[in-house]
């Protein structure tokens, strides 16, 4: 059974087909892929994993190294790290073995394919071609015959009509002979064309066609025999890593069994054992005797046993669970975050009573002058290239409040990352310094002067700009629905809070108020066409509006929406009577126009 014999008229049946199987080896060349993809992230997932939990080296001298747990714990860490290098290899052989051996076995069958499909178009072609001399053929002979009999039919005529001159009856037989030997000409040629386009359609139909059918059945066949292939590669691709595989499961299941719980247990004795003797029993102070309770040997303060046998160690607690400092004055403190104060619809602090966020905007305000009566000619001249643009400061004074916290915090916590990288580098230093000593042919100590000297430098400058952006952070974060945490300074002596836990200002941190936060604008911006309002707001409670660019509002006051919150907690309104200005969002309720 063959195509060229079974499927003689099903041309565009075989070529959609053909087409479709060589998609079929594309899909699955791209399946594979997306398979490999998963090995590879799934291994490489395997090796982070391995990597985080692997000690790094400076804690393998750690005393739980010692603990078998902790030794089969890092057997599995290394099986595993050699378990997601088999993944690895399974995605590499798939890679090379199916896909890239598919992809170009593909390209190949494509131009086959399309070899097999030319030559059929080309047959057909032909075909076409000499059907169209027949008909043309044809038509010239059908033609030419009528125009004979007419031309016989006229001669006849005039050979009948008395009238007509004997020239005349000449002439119509010449031309009706001459007619019927055209007609005989296109007649032969007719039958020659015939005959050509007979011989060839059968040419077409019993030899041509059928064997490039039977081309491009062979073509399919391969091709389903070499994606077949690629299925069994896709399963034994696996199966022949599969025995390392269960070595690494076995390496795991040993590690589990290498656990000695009674051998830890020792080892955990002999790494903490002290060799004090538990402390005896406090002796009963009788107070009614007289006794001086604080020369007593027996008082509480002075208790006998353990104490008398520290020696060296008599001036540490003998507590079994002392607190121990988490704090080490040589290393920098990290941030520490207060409790937030409750938002601004929520349960209020008694501290601030109702308005939370007006009592924190009138204590940094009390002093400062205001300078522009509107938000609007700040926002405006931002965008108005020959307005004036307000000034840019270190202390980022040119961004409303929110804006501004965000960026000082920000800068804060990059002073800080530097700030320890510097400390961390100067230890650094110091210890080679002291190791350049001790031994001089490692190095002369006299080279490092000059990086320790700059490392001191840079950190007395880094210290300079902590404080100075603290106190900057203290004065943008008075808002007390704000103010996210308390940030530290850093001297020789330690770290000092820079805000008292309750969010006030310490002696230390007195902002400075002579310093306007927003930059004074031209009073003739204030006469510009007012925007239209996108909605309207209702007051849920009441607002002072002392700062700069804010507005005050009563509880149930309604207010046109002239700017929505752009994420600093601000929204710009308008009054009836044309007032603008900022008010907290979380103290409204906003219906926006649709």
């Amino acid at each position: 059974m063959d195509w060229g014999t079974e499927l003689w008229d099903q041309y565009d049946i075989i070529e959609k087909h053909t087409q479709s199987g060589l998609e079929l080896v594309e899909k699955y060349v791209k399946f594979v892929k997306e398979r490999t993809e998963i090995e590879q992230n799934y291994a490489k997932q395997l090796r982070n994993l391995s990597k985080k939990y692997n000690p790094k080296r400076s804690g393998k001298d750690e005393p739980e190294c010692r603990l078998s747990s902790y030794q089969s714990f890092v057997d599995i860490l290394n099986e595993m790290n050699d378990y997601a290098g088999q993944r690895e290899l399974i995605a590499e052989n798939m890679m090379m073995n199916i896909c890239i051996d598919l992809t170009k076995y593909l390209q190949e069958l494509k131009q086959e394919r399309k070899t097999y499909l030319l030559d059929a178009k080309k047959a057909q072609q032909s075909l076409e071609s000499t059907y169209k001399q027949l008909d043309s053929s044809k038509k010239r002979f059908e033609r030419e015959w009528r125009e004979a009999e007419r031309a016989a039919q006229y001669a006849e005529k005039t050979d009948q009509d008395i009238n007509a001159t004997k020239a005349d009856v000449e002439k119509a037989k010449q031309q009706a002979h001459m007619r019927a030997h055209v007609a005989e000409e296109c007649k032969n040629d007719y039958a020659a064309q015939l005959q050509k386009y007979n011989k060839e359609k059968n040419q077409f139909y019993f030899s041509d066609m059928p064997l490039i059918f039977n081309k491009l059945q062979d073509l399919d066949e391969r091709r389903v025999r070499k994606v077949a292939q690629g299925y069994i590669l896709f399963s034994d691709t696996e199966k022949h890593v599969m025995p390392i595989i269960g070595k690494c499961l076995e390496g795991i299941t040993k590690a589990g069994t290498n656990v000695d719980e009674k051998n830890d247990s020792l080892i955990v004795i002999e790494q903490n054992k002290s060799g004090f003797e538990r402390p005896g029993d406090v002796e009963f102070e009788d107070y009614s005797q007289g006794i001086n309770r604080a020369s007593s040997d027996s008082s509480l303060g002075t208790p006998k046993g353990p104490m008398d046998l520290l020696g060296k160690n008599r001036n540490k607690n003998f507590w079994l669970f002392s607190k121990k400092s988490k704090l080490s004055t040589s290393t920098l403190p990290p941030f520490s975050t207060p409790p937030v104060p409750s938002p601004a619809n929520g349960p209020n602090s008694p501290k601030f009573g109702r308005d939370p966020l007006s009592y924190c905007l009138k204590e940094i305000n009390k002093t400062v002058k205001p300078r522009i009566s509107s938000f609007r000619t700040l926002r405006r001249s931002k965008f108005t290239p020959d307005r004036i643009m307000p000034t840019v400061t270190e202390d980022f004074a040119h961004l409303p409040p929110e804006q501004r916290r965000k960026r000082l915090q920000q800068k804060l916590e990059d002073i800080c990352k530097e700030l320890q990288k510097e400390v961390d580098q100067s230890e650094a230093l110091g210890k080679m310094k002291d190791v350049y000593e001790k031994n001089p042919q490692m190095g002369d100590p006299a080279s490092l002067a000059p990086q320790i000297n700059q490392t001191s430098q840079n950190i007395e400058r880094l210290r300079g700009e902590l404080n100075k952006y603290e106190t900057w952070v203290a004065e943008a974060g008075v808002r007390g629905d704000t103010l996210r945490y308390k940030s530290h300074t850093f001297n020789n002596n330690g770290a000092h809070d820079l805000l008292s836990p309750d969010g006030a200002h310490s002696d230390e941190s007195t902002p400075d108020t002579s310093q306007a936060i927003y930059a004074e604008f031209d009073d003739d911006f204030e006469d510009e066409e007012l925007t239209a309002p996108i909605g309207k707001c209702t007051a849920m409670y009441s607002f002072p509006g002392a700062s700069e660019g804010t507005i005050s509002m009563q509880e149930g006051e309604v207010l046109s929406v002239v700017e929505e919150d752009k994420g600093d907690g601000w929204t710009r309104v308008r009054r009836s009577n044309g007032d603008e200005g900022y008010i907290p969002t979380s103290y409204v309720t906003v219906s926006i126009n649709k």
